[in-house]
């Protein structure tokens, strides 16, 4: 679909809830593609994704609330309230962090502040982006080796699971009320669900903590694991519906664009460079007779882990993301909406 009739499409009715929701309409700052016309990867039968971000309210802001995202089905289309989305900007979020890396045609509307968000993008880089990058990237790995089995598949994806959350808890104390260590604990043991082999637990004391800072952590940590549980539904669906070729891709898609984090330090969502590589890879060059992928596609999969290996150590990117600057641009941003400016 050419860039001309996407934008008439959303500017149409099967798009009025852009304009219509009371979480979006004035308050949106960025609208831009998703999914494969992002990457640079569509097919005449792609289907279009739009991701976007709308500030949150003056209400929303004084009273500590948030709508979190809206999502229309229909559409494909996930527009992050600004307090998710640079909590998932912070962490390094694969999903989102790409957002910020478009190209600047495939920017359907850019506010004001949502040109500022893509100026400062830079501060939410960080060395973040090894575990959450590979930590996906692994998983879908995992899926696809069909020497491996169901219950060691699911083992291996609570380990992914778990440290991604670890992960993103190294910055609880900073961004969050503070608590003693041991007062949140997470660990995988024997599974209680007759369906899994093992599975994450957790201990938690905590007393007189502020239940909105603990609503965000937990927030927090379940994104993670409805991320995964998703990319788990579409291995099996790309599997059952003949698209393998288009789950590869993605595959190797994700190691390219934290290479491009970790060496760079840029964000790079349309991969021109690597498109004939990345459309063979889903046309189905990497599968054999049975639609299985090819000791060469593995082979693949471990020139680009080494790669990504070699960029994470070398890399010059910070342990953190810059939370200072992000904690100043949030207010920032906050403050004019209070002030209706």
């Amino acid at each position: 679909m050419k860039l001309e009739d996407i934008k008439q499409k959303v500017a149409g009715n099967e798009y009025d809830f852009l304009r219509t929701n009371e979480h979006l309409g004035k308050s949106i700052i960025l609208l831009g593609l998703g999914g494969s016309h992002a990457y640079g990867t569509e097919t005449d039968t792609s289907d279009l994704d739009i991701r976007g971000c709308a500030l949150n309210s003056k209400s929303e802001i004084l009273c500590g609330e948030d709508y979190e995202q809206v999502t229309d089905i229909p559409t494909d289309t996930t527009i992050y309230s600004f307090r998710k989305l640079i909590l998932l900007l912070t962490d390094c979020n694969p999903n989102t962090i790409e957002i910020l890396g478009l190209k600047p045609e495939h920017y359907l509307y850019l506010s004001e502040i949502g040109r500022e968000l893509l100026g400062n993008r830079k501060i939410f880089l960080s060395r973040k982006a090894i575990k959450t990058f590979s930590g996906y990237a692994t998983a879908q790995f995992r899926s696809l080796d069909n020497k491996t089995s169901r219950l060691a598949d699911q083992s291996i994806k609570e380990k992914h699971i778990l440290n991604s959350i670890n992960l993103a808890s190294e910055s609880f104390n900073e961004m969050f009320f503070q608590y003693p260590e041991e007062a949140i604990k997470l660990y995988i043991d024997t599974a209680v669900s007759p369906d899994m082999d093992s599975e994450i637990f957790m201990d938690i004391t905590l007393r007189h903590y502020p239940l909105r800072d603990y609503k965000d952590m937990w927030n927090r940590m379940s994104d993670i694991l409805r991320d995964y549980e998703k990319l788990g539904k579409r291995n099996q669906n790309a599997i059952s519906h003949n698209k393998l070729g288009k789950h590869m891709m993605h595959l190797i898609r994700l190691y390219m664009m934290c290479i491009d984090i970790l060496e760079r330090e840029e964000i790079i969502t349309f991969r021109e460079k690597e498109h004939d590589l990345l459309m063979s890879i889903r046309n189905g060059a990497y599968l054999d007779a049975n639609k299985q992928p090819t000791d060469d596609f593995f082979e693949l999969v471990n020139k680009y882990k080494k790669r990504l290996d070699y960029a994470a150590d070398n890399s010059s990117l910070p342990d953190t993301p810059d939370y200072k600057t992000i904690r100043e641009f949030t207010m920032y941003v906050n403050e004019r909406v209070v002030k209706e400016e």
